[in-house]
């Protein structure tokens, strides 16, 4: 009752004052009486997932929370794990307002962001502040200024500063809002990307005894021959996992909607089928090699179950929980 209130005001508003609004409320209240309106008992469904111990399958995508600073509100929710970010090794603005769009008809959200956050330094901060236990993923980028020739360098530094507070890291190569980033799922640039980051990966490991596993965050508009060649490359420099997958350029599916030409990255429902069948292809391909947390349209409990059952081991949610609210995350843990 009370998210379907708030949504119904929210709605009223621009979506980004909207997300800035409820992203302030929820660390200013995360610790107080006030956060009776969001927190919920959400039952134990233990996974085990690249060996961490989760407490139930769906967690929380990167991007709503970017700089950690509410991390505390929403393990209030019954979150079974929390990615935030993207972060970048440096503060960046990100791309010019308006970036936010919905297309309620379908339940779906286009941005254009552009890894706007406040630099890996401050999202340390809030993570070693905060006060949780649970599983905690940190999606790492490269600024935009940074070119790809050097990309890799940005992704090392992220890695290293966030190594130690994480208990995974994904590597996110598949925004379609920061230019040229998505080229790096490619080719030589792929395998050079990742082998170095496996290098840096195995350095850190040793250097803070302690395992982390580190996933890629693939897109959904990959070809068939791209998705084997990319699977190929996770495989080959022993990649711990995939998460499958980011937003869309496709419009099809929402085309003739209000806002449905703005430039940027589709999430929601659209997503839902093309995200699947790249989870499905990952899975054949891999012959179940990789570990993979699924994420695209996921607003129902059917919706969730069709992930498992194309080849995820976890869930993430993000554009439905933003139409469904806390209550996604129970109605979901409760139907599997």
């Amino acid at each position: 009752m009370f998210y379907d209130l708030a949504r119904r005001f929210m709605f009223t508003k621009d979506a980004e004052w909207a997300h800035d609004f409820a992203l302030s409320n929820l660390s200013r209240y995360a610790n107080t009486p006030l956060s009776m309106a969001w927190s919920q008992s959400v039952p134990d469904k233990p996974v085990n997932f690249l060996g961490l111990e989760f407490k139930n399958p769906v967690g929380l995508a990167a991007g709503l929370d970017k700089n950690a600073e509410c991390i505390e509100a929403f393990a209030q929710m019954g979150f079974g794990f929390i990615e935030v970010g993207t972060v970048t090794p440096r503060p960046q603005q990100g791309n010019d307002k308006p970036r936010i769009f919905r297309l309620p008809e379908q339940h779906a959200v286009i941005n254009r962001m552009g890894f706007n956050n406040k630099g890996v330094d401050n999202l340390v901060a809030n993570v070693k502040a905060a006060n949780y236990d649970g599983i905690l993923g940190i999606n790492i980028g490269k600024n935009k200024d940074t070119p790809n020739e050097q990309g890799k360098d940005d992704y090392i530094h992220c890695m290293r500063k966030v190594f130690e507070h994480a208990s995974y890291i994904t590597v996110n190569i598949s925004s379609p809002n920061t230019p040229g980033l998505r080229d790096l799922q490619y080719g030589e640039a792929l395998d050079d990307l990742l082998s170095s980051l496996k290098n840096e990966q195995l350095d850190l490991a040793a250097k803070h005894h302690k395992q982390v596993p580190m996933l890629v965050k693939v897109a959904p508009d990959l070809d068939s021959v791209q998705v084997e060649q990319v699977t190929q490359s996770l495989l080959n420099n022993h990649i711990d996992g995939v998460i499958a997958t980011n937003t869309t350029l496709e419009r099809s599916a929402v085309a003739g909607l209000q806002y449905a030409d703005e430039a940027g990255g589709l999430s929601g429902r659209p997503v839902r089928a093309k995200s699947l069948e790249v989870i499905k292809e990952i899975k054949r391909l891999s012959q179940g090699r990789l570990p993979i947390i699924g994420v695209g349209g996921i607003d129902s409990a059917e919706a969730a179950k069709e992930k498992l059952d194309g080849g995820a081991d976890l869930l993430q949610v993000y554009t439905g929980f933003i139409y469904e609210g806390p209550a996604l995350v129970k109605r979901i843990v409760r139907a599997l």
